[in-house]
């Protein structure tokens, strides 16, 4: 499998090149093999990946923005798509690819199998008991709801003192 990373060498775009610089950051981080393929200098890389990107992915005006990532023909998406997976910590999933030893991501094949029925079953359980996921307060929830207010305190504290030294300094 080789995934394929649609990039422009000379993009005017400062958000694009941020974009590129991000994906294959962290695809090096990972250690996940890729190709970097410009579509700047090499106008089969651009016809490919404009013809390959599946038109309900495509923008309004039909042209798709780099970067775009493939494993081997198949589309895996554009970078929302890739940050998305990012921020749920499943960029294997994303990239088609079975996440290494020690991952915390679970496989594409558990995840769609058996672990959702699995979990229905957990859930019908719970519904049994009378107890549901939303009505179970845990003990990060609970601190959660403190540490807004004790920051907001803090924040108070150190506008007062700097308050406090400007008014001395006069």
């Amino acid at each position: 499998m080789v995934i394929k990373v649609f990039l422009a060498s000379s993009s005017g775009s400062t958000a694009i090149k941020k974009k590129q610089q991000d994906v294959v950051g962290f695809l090096d981080a990972l250690k996940v093999e890729y190709d970097q393929l410009d579509i700047a200098c090499n106008e089969e890389n651009r016809m490919w990946m404009r013809q390959n990107v599946p038109n309900e992915k495509k923008p309004a005006n039909g042209i798709p923005l780099p970067p775009q990532i493939f494993n081997n023909d198949s589309y895996c998406g554009d970078y929302d798509t890739f940050f998305d997976a990012k921020e749920d910590n499943s960029v294997f999933a994303f990239l088609g690819l079975p996440p290494p030893p020690g991952s915390k991501e679970v496989p594409v094949k558990e995840r769609n199998g058996d672990a959702q029925a699995a979990e229905g079953a957990e859930e019908d359980e719970e519904a049994a008991e009378g107890e549901t996921e939303h009505d179970e307060v845990t003990e990060g929830e609970a601190a959660g709801d403190e540490a807004p207010a004790e920051e907001e305190e803090e924040a108070v504290e150190e506008i007062d003192e700097v308050t406090e030294d400007t008014v001395i300094a006069s």
